[in-house]
């Protein structure tokens, strides 16, 4: 069982928005570069696979990304957060609409970019409501 800051929801929520977010865009921003590039000069198979490998590792670039910057993505050296279980779950979710984006790949190609581009911004929406701010919702759109 993972221990919770003594507190109230509302003031790990608070501790949770006072971090600064920027890894994971930044990481994000990077593989979408990468995947528009590439969709627009490879054949769709390839694209594809671009596709998939592109954004199955913004996770693990934005763990580089967080080291570089100083970030502390895991949460490492402050105390565990209701918060940020919650935001690892959001992440979760959204790897689980693999499971229609690859059928639906399979049988209309084209439609990949908005079913991979749908799942990577669900995560978003429930974001913005923990941070309280409307840059998680813009993102996710």
């Amino acid at each position: 069982m993972t221990r919770t800051p003594p507190g109230t929801l509302d003031d790990q929520r608070a501790e949770f928005a006072r971090n600064r977010f920027l890894a994971m865009p930044i990481a994000g921003t990077i593989a979408w570069s990468v995947i528009g590039v590439c969709g627009a000069f490879l054949p769709v198979g390839v694209a594809a696979w671009v596709l998939f490998i592109g954004t199955g590792s913004i996770f693990g670039m934005g763990l580089l990304v967080a080291r570089w910057l100083g970030e502390d993505l895991l949460g490492k050296t402050r105390p565990t957060n209701a918060f940020d279980s919650l935001f690892f779950h959001t992440i979760v979710m959204a790897w689980l609409v693999f499971a229609i984006a690859i059928p639906f790949f399979m049988i209309e190609p084209t439609s990949l970019p908005l079913t991979v581009g749908i799942l990577a911004g669900l995560m978003w929406v429930p974001f913005s409501w923990m941070i309280q701010h409307w840059i998680g919702l813009f993102h996710g759109m």
